[in-house]
Protein backbone atom coordinates (compact mmCIF):
# COMPACT_ATOMS: atom_id res chain seq x y z
CA UNK A 1 0.00 0.00 0.00
CA UNK A 2 2.81 2.38 0.90
CA UNK A 3 4.39 1.99 -2.55
CA UNK A 4 1.08 2.79 -4.26
CA UNK A 5 0.72 5.92 -2.11
CA UNK A 6 4.24 6.94 -3.10
CA UNK A 7 3.30 6.48 -6.76
CA UNK A 8 0.30 8.74 -6.19
CA UNK A 9 2.45 11.40 -4.51
CA UNK A 10 5.15 11.29 -7.21
CA UNK A 11 2.84 11.01 -10.21
CA UNK A 12 4.11 7.54 -11.14
CA UNK A 13 1.57 5.37 -12.93
CA UNK A 14 2.77 1.88 -11.98
CA UNK A 15 4.47 -0.01 -9.19
CA UNK A 16 6.12 -3.36 -9.93
CA UNK A 17 5.41 -5.93 -7.24
CA UNK A 18 6.00 -9.61 -6.65
CA UNK A 19 2.62 -11.35 -6.31
CA UNK A 20 3.28 -12.48 -2.71
CA UNK A 21 3.47 -15.87 -1.02
CA UNK A 22 0.80 -18.44 -0.32
CA UNK A 23 2.06 -19.67 3.11
CA UNK A 24 -0.71 -22.29 3.59
CA UNK A 25 -1.80 -23.52 0.15
CA UNK A 26 -1.52 -21.88 -3.28
CA UNK A 27 -5.26 -21.52 -3.96
CA UNK A 28 -6.00 -19.83 -0.63
CA UNK A 29 -2.90 -17.66 -0.88
CA UNK A 30 -3.80 -16.54 -4.37
CA UNK A 31 -7.29 -15.53 -3.27
CA UNK A 32 -5.92 -13.72 -0.20
CA UNK A 33 -3.38 -11.78 -2.29
CA UNK A 34 -5.99 -10.90 -4.91
CA UNK A 35 -8.26 -9.52 -2.17
CA UNK A 36 -5.45 -7.38 -0.73
CA UNK A 37 -4.50 -6.05 -4.17
CA UNK A 38 -8.15 -5.14 -4.74
CA UNK A 39 -8.33 -3.29 -1.41
CA UNK A 40 -5.09 -1.41 -2.03
CA UNK A 41 -6.00 -0.32 -5.56
CA UNK A 42 -9.34 1.02 -4.33
CA UNK A 43 -7.48 3.36 -1.95
CA UNK A 44 -5.47 5.16 -4.64
CA UNK A 45 -6.52 7.10 -7.76
CA UNK A 46 -7.49 5.08 -10.81
CA UNK A 47 -4.41 6.16 -12.79
CA UNK A 48 -2.16 4.20 -10.36
CA UNK A 49 -1.70 0.50 -11.15
CA UNK A 50 0.30 -2.61 -10.29
CA UNK A 51 2.52 -4.71 -12.55
CA UNK A 52 2.78 -8.22 -11.12
CA UNK A 53 6.29 -9.57 -11.65
CA UNK A 54 7.08 -13.11 -12.70
CA UNK A 55 8.88 -14.94 -9.89
CA UNK A 56 11.54 -17.64 -9.85
CA UNK A 57 9.29 -20.15 -8.05
CA UNK A 58 11.32 -20.29 -4.85
CA UNK A 59 9.54 -21.68 -1.80
CA UNK A 60 5.94 -20.49 -1.44
CA UNK A 61 6.20 -17.58 -3.91
CA UNK A 62 3.21 -17.05 -6.17
CA UNK A 63 3.57 -16.03 -9.81
CA UNK A 64 6.12 -18.48 -11.18
CA UNK A 65 3.89 -19.63 -14.05
CA UNK A 66 1.85 -17.76 -16.62
CA UNK A 67 -1.38 -19.60 -15.70
CA UNK A 68 -0.94 -18.74 -12.02
CA UNK A 69 -0.41 -15.05 -12.84
CA UNK A 70 -3.52 -15.16 -15.03
CA UNK A 71 -5.56 -16.72 -12.20
CA UNK A 72 -4.32 -14.07 -9.77
CA UNK A 73 -5.31 -11.21 -12.07
CA UNK A 74 -8.69 -12.84 -12.75
CA UNK A 75 -9.31 -13.12 -8.98
CA UNK A 76 -8.88 -9.36 -8.56
CA UNK A 77 -12.19 -7.49 -8.49
CA UNK A 78 -13.39 -6.34 -11.94
CA UNK A 79 -13.65 -2.71 -10.80
CA UNK A 80 -9.83 -2.48 -10.47
CA UNK A 81 -8.64 -5.40 -12.65
CA UNK A 82 -7.83 -3.17 -15.64
CA UNK A 83 -5.21 -1.47 -13.43
CA UNK A 84 -3.24 -4.71 -13.13
CA UNK A 85 -0.64 -5.78 -15.69
CA UNK A 86 2.60 -7.74 -15.68
CA UNK A 87 6.37 -7.38 -15.53
CA UNK A 88 8.52 -10.15 -17.04
CA UNK A 89 11.88 -10.78 -15.39
CA UNK A 90 14.13 -12.77 -17.75
CA UNK A 91 16.12 -14.41 -14.93
CA UNK A 92 12.93 -15.45 -13.15
CA UNK A 93 11.38 -16.82 -16.34
CA UNK A 94 14.46 -18.93 -16.99
CA UNK A 95 14.70 -20.06 -13.35
CA UNK A 96 11.15 -21.36 -13.46
CA UNK A 97 11.63 -23.26 -16.72
CA UNK A 98 10.66 -20.84 -19.51
CA UNK A 99 13.59 -21.38 -21.87
CA UNK A 100 14.29 -18.05 -23.55
CA UNK A 101 17.53 -19.49 -24.96
CA UNK A 102 16.13 -22.26 -27.14
CA UNK A 103 12.38 -21.54 -27.14
CA UNK A 104 12.28 -17.74 -27.35
CA UNK A 105 9.34 -17.49 -29.75
CA UNK A 106 7.36 -20.25 -28.01
CA UNK A 107 7.75 -18.58 -24.59
CA UNK A 108 6.40 -15.24 -25.84
CA UNK A 109 3.62 -16.96 -27.78
CA UNK A 110 2.58 -18.74 -24.58
CA UNK A 111 2.75 -15.43 -22.70
CA UNK A 112 0.47 -13.84 -25.29
CA UNK A 113 -2.04 -16.71 -25.17
CA UNK A 114 -2.13 -16.84 -21.38
CA UNK A 115 -1.55 -13.26 -20.21
CA UNK A 116 -1.61 -11.07 -23.31
CA UNK A 117 1.33 -9.08 -24.62
CA UNK A 118 -0.85 -5.98 -24.27
CA UNK A 119 -0.59 -6.42 -20.48
CA UNK A 120 3.23 -6.56 -20.48
CA UNK A 121 4.11 -3.22 -18.88
CA UNK A 122 7.78 -3.72 -18.05
CA UNK A 123 10.77 -6.00 -18.65
CA UNK A 124 13.50 -6.69 -16.09
CA UNK A 125 16.59 -7.68 -18.07
CA UNK A 126 18.77 -10.02 -16.00
CA UNK A 127 20.93 -12.99 -16.88
CA UNK A 128 20.83 -15.99 -14.52
CA UNK A 129 23.61 -17.45 -12.38
CA UNK A 130 21.70 -20.73 -12.18
CA UNK A 131 20.60 -23.19 -14.90
CA UNK A 132 17.19 -23.52 -16.52
CA UNK A 133 14.51 -24.58 -14.02
CA UNK A 134 16.70 -24.11 -10.91
CA UNK A 135 13.94 -22.05 -9.21
CA UNK A 136 16.52 -19.69 -7.72
CA UNK A 137 16.58 -15.92 -8.06
CA UNK A 138 20.27 -15.23 -8.77
CA UNK A 139 20.95 -12.42 -11.25
CA UNK A 140 24.04 -12.16 -13.44
CA UNK A 141 25.38 -9.55 -15.84
CA UNK A 142 23.87 -9.91 -19.29
CA UNK A 143 25.97 -12.40 -21.25
CA UNK A 144 27.77 -13.71 -18.16
CA UNK A 145 25.10 -16.16 -17.02
CA UNK A 146 23.36 -19.27 -18.25
CA UNK A 147 20.94 -17.32 -20.48
CA UNK A 148 23.77 -15.89 -22.55
CA UNK A 149 23.61 -13.04 -25.05
CA UNK A 150 21.09 -14.20 -27.65
CA UNK A 151 17.78 -13.76 -25.73
CA UNK A 152 18.70 -10.19 -24.84
CA UNK A 153 19.78 -9.36 -28.38
CA UNK A 154 16.44 -10.69 -29.60
CA UNK A 155 14.44 -8.75 -27.00
CA UNK A 156 16.17 -5.51 -27.98
CA UNK A 157 15.34 -6.13 -31.66
CA UNK A 158 11.83 -7.48 -31.12
CA UNK A 159 9.28 -4.90 -32.36
CA UNK A 160 6.72 -6.18 -29.83
CA UNK A 161 8.91 -4.83 -27.02
CA UNK A 162 10.06 -1.56 -28.58
CA UNK A 163 7.89 0.61 -26.31
CA UNK A 164 8.06 -1.62 -23.21
CA UNK A 165 10.28 -0.08 -20.48
CA UNK A 166 13.36 -2.22 -19.76
CA UNK A 167 15.17 -2.14 -16.42
CA UNK A 168 18.48 -3.66 -15.31
CA UNK A 169 18.75 -5.46 -11.98
CA UNK A 170 22.20 -6.87 -12.65
CA UNK A 171 25.25 -6.72 -10.32
CA UNK A 172 26.47 -3.14 -9.94
CA UNK A 173 30.18 -3.68 -9.29
CA UNK A 174 32.34 -1.66 -6.92
CA UNK A 175 31.43 1.83 -8.12
CA UNK A 176 27.74 1.14 -8.72
CA UNK A 177 27.64 2.55 -12.28
CA UNK A 178 30.30 1.08 -14.59
CA UNK A 179 28.54 -2.26 -15.13
CA UNK A 180 25.22 -0.55 -15.89
CA UNK A 181 26.78 1.92 -18.33
CA UNK A 182 28.58 -0.84 -20.19
CA UNK A 183 25.45 -3.02 -20.33
CA UNK A 184 23.23 -0.15 -21.49
CA UNK A 185 25.68 0.67 -24.31
CA UNK A 186 25.60 -2.97 -25.38
CA UNK A 187 21.79 -3.15 -25.30
CA UNK A 188 21.49 0.07 -27.32
CA UNK A 189 23.93 -1.28 -29.90
CA UNK A 190 21.82 -4.44 -30.28
CA UNK A 191 18.64 -2.39 -30.56
CA UNK A 192 19.97 -0.29 -33.43
CA UNK A 193 22.15 -2.76 -35.34
CA UNK A 194 20.69 -4.54 -38.39
CA UNK A 195 19.50 -8.12 -37.97
CA UNK A 196 21.79 -10.52 -39.82
CA UNK A 197 20.21 -13.29 -41.87
CA UNK A 198 20.51 -16.72 -40.26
Amino acid sequence: MLELKRCEALGIGWVVSHPGNYIDDPKTGLRRNANRLTECLRLVPEWVGVLLETTAGTGTALGSSFPELARLRQAISPDVRDRVGFCADTCHLYATGYDLRTRYDEVWEEWDRTLGLDLLGCLHLNDSLTPLGARRDRHALIGDGSLGVDPFRRIMRDPRFRSVPKLLETPKGKDGITNDRSTIRRLRRWATSPVRAM
